[in-house]
């Protein structure tokens, strides 16, 4: 695999890029799916050219909700 396309397999610019120099996947992996996911949403928001912010936001907010749907369902 060339360098350029393993770098934006395993380490996209997006989630590398943030000020304390820690890299999304150290964080969110400590989560569920569900939050994890909302978790790099924010994290990345702002950071990558191709999409806006607000689209980032908005499919953090539906993991969110993913996560109360599921979370509401094992109450039962």
């Amino acid at each position: 695999m060339e360098d350029s396309t393993y770098e934006a397999v395993n380490h996209p610019k997006h989630y590398n890029s943030h000020p304390s120099g820690i890299e999304c996947i150290k964080i969110a992996q400590h989560y569920n799916f569900n939050i994890g996911s909302a978790f790099k949403y924010i994290w990345r928001q702002g950071l990558k050219q191709s999409e806006p912010s607000i689209r980032d936001l908005e499919k953090a907010i539906q993991y969110i909700a993913f996560e109360i749907e599921r979370i509401k369902e094992h109450e039962k």
